[in-house]
């Protein structure tokens, strides 16, 4: 390993980075750190090449970067529900974006790459919040400059303990591959079990846009939740008519707004509708016996060919007649 580092340390970094930033499941940041330490050993004067990799480092996540800030732009939401699929936490990695992203904005770029998961979404959601392209690289740059800086420094600073672990590997031989390769079998698994108790523990039944349609034109429509956050809801400015905007992490003032006995619906935007169906068992447990998914959410319900209406026409639940009997 020391020896593939010292004589393709560039290259190397170069290739990880990017692969990284184009959303493979391969961190860099051990990469960065054993090219810190091999640079500060063998290395004299060594900041000159410790500039080189920043500079190779900062190049390979701008590419990948902009990339995704550009699929961003053109495909907007289905940009991102493709890229929290990929997620070992899909069920949070958009909704958390959308709130960071929603508060802070593009500036969040400059720290998002320390937030595992938090970098993935926050790229192309800038394109997709159409961000302009020079601000977009300069925070983003700043970003990968920060944290290329960080890996290069820890592997400076503990450079012995480094070459020390590294040459404990290198007597394992086949056995350190093997250790490694478990760790991470390891890691994958854990979460892949994780995610499915949630999926287990979710509510499963879910209504079709068209079941809905058909109770609003029936005259029975039911109350519809829409919580998405505010972060998407400037990405898709459209709602399912009627709809009305909740924070599902606020269940006092939800369960405040409606009757137990009234039929409630919930979309969201995030992939399997996981925040809707986790908010209706949350509803369920409080006593609410009729609460659904949507399934596919609103762009299942555009899908179908359905109406929808601008955010600017929702004016809050107080407005919603069947509320006020409560």
């Amino acid at each position: 390993m020391q020896d593939l580092v010292e004589r393709y340390g560039m290259a190397l970094v170069f290739v990880n980075v990017l692969a990284l930033s184009l959303g493979l499941p391969v961190p860099a940041m051990p990469t960065l750190i054993l090219v810190g330490a091999g640079i500060a050993l063998h290395a004299d004067p060594a900041w000159p090449a410790l500039l080189g990799v920043l500079a190779v480092s900062v190049s390979a996540n701008l590419l990948g970067d902009t990339a995704w800030f550009y699929a961003g732009r053109r495909y907007g939401g289905r940009t991102l529900q493709s890229l929290c699929r990929l997620s070992l936490s899909r069920d949070s990695c958009m909704k958390q974006t959308e709130r960071v992203y929603g508060r802070f904005g593009i500036r969040v770029l400059a720290v998002a790459k320390f937030v595992p998961g938090l970098s993935m979404v926050a790229v192309p959601m800038s394109g997709a919040m159409q961000a302009g392209l020079p601000r977009f690289l300069r925070y983003d740059g700043l970003g990968a400059a920060l944290w290329a800086a960080v890996g290069l420094a820890l592997g400076v600073i503990f450079a012995r303990q480094v070459e020390g672990l590294l040459l404990a590997l290198s007597q394992l031989g086949v056995g350190a591959a093997l250790l490694v390769a478990s760790a991470l079998v390891l890691y994958v698994g854990h979460r892949w079990w994780r995610r499915r108790a949630l999926f287990r523990m979710l509510e499963s039944a879910r209504i079709d846009p068209s079941a809905l349609d058909a109770l609003m034109r029936a005259g029975t429509a039911p109350a519809v939740l829409d919580i998405r956050a505010p972060g998407f809801r400037d990405i898709d400015p459209f709602v399912i008519p009627g709809a009305v905007f909740a924070d599902e992490r606020r269940l006092d003032e939800i369960t405040a707004m409606f009757p137990r006995e009234r039929k409630i619906v919930i979309y969201c935007a995030c992939p399997d509708e996981v925040s809707a169906a986790w908010l209706a068992r949350k509803l369920r447990l409080r006593g609410y016996g009729d609460v659904l998914p949507l399934r596919g959410g609103i762009d299942a319900w555009r899908e179908a060919g359905l109406p929808v209406e601008a955010v600017g026409a929702i004016t809050g639940a107080a407005d919603d007649p069947l509320v006020a009997d409560r």
